[in-house]
């Protein structure tokens, strides 16, 4: 895997923690759509089906997820909508939640106050008890959306949990109990999502926009060859930890 992949980086460590216990329910925070299913898509079908309620936050509104010069931008912003909700659902069926979008123009997204505000809002009123997100610490990850999604995750966990940041919300602050950052540059925890890879690829596929500009996959030959290197991935991810397939993370509990 190269720093530019979306989703899983492969590195090996003694100390791990694996396997989180299913919180009641989590957020994920993702860039654009289809972000969380490469970061985090077999973990949070996993803990579904023990019973997590799946809230996703959007970011950016994926309106430069193309290649086609002619596009009709708006049109592509609908769309992408469209397949976040049902990946949303592939992935937690019964027990998703909400599926939200902050609307900010793609590759122009900053952790400014006012985006902030906007997740410990979510944070605040969602109340998970786990919030997944981009590692904003990645070397050489060269796209500004998922760096600064990153940073808006850690500070809104900060501001939704202290009473005096925000106050203008006038919702009651929030702590989680952890915090779990994909494409983690330092990754120290495993979750074993043998069993849950062919939900993660399915809700991935819902992502039908995106199978030329992010999954290289212009015909069904291509779209076998991205499959594979998503199994081979969490394959060899899952090696390290006995496990036949892994999503690894870098896990925050001292919030």
């Amino acid at each position: 895997m190269v720093a530019n992949d979306p989703g899983q980086p492969a590195l090996t460590s003694e100390g791990w923690s694996q396997d989180h216990t299913a919180p009641a329910s989590a957020l994920a925070v993702g860039a654009h759509p289809d972000d969380v299913e490469f970061g985090a898509g077999a973990t949070l079908a996993k803990w579904a089906a023990a019973g997590c309620t799946v809230h996703h936050l959007v970011c950016t509104d994926g309106s430069k997820g193309t290649w086609d010069v002619t596009a009709d931008l708006d049109a592509l912003v609908a769309r992408r909508q469209e397949e976040q909700r049902a990946a949303a659902r592939l992935l937690a069926g019964d027990q998703a939640g909400t599926v939200s979008f902050l609307g900010r123009i793609d590759g122009e997204l900053t952790a400014d106050r006012d985006t902030v505000g906007a997740v410990a809002r979510a944070i605040r009123e969602l109340r998970p008890d786990v919030v997944l997100g981009h590692d904003p610490w990645k070397r050489y990850r060269l796209h500004p959306d998922h760096r600064n999604a990153g940073l808006l995750v850690c500070d809104a966990v900060v501001a939704a949990r202290d009473p005096h940041f925000f106050p203008e919300h006038g919702v009651a602050h929030h702590r989680p109990a952890a915090l779990l950052l994909w494409e983690a540059d330092e990754p120290n925890h495993a979750e074993d999502v043998t069993g849950w890879v062919a939900i993660k690829l399915e809700a991935l596929e819902a992502h039908a926009s995106q199978f030329e500009s992010t999954m290289h996959a212009a015909d069904a030959e291509d779209l076998d060859r991205f499959r594979d290197r998503i199994r081979r991935r969490l394959a060899d991810l899952g090696a390290p930890h006995d496990v036949a397939a892994a999503e690894v993370f870098r896990l925050l509990t001292d919030l």
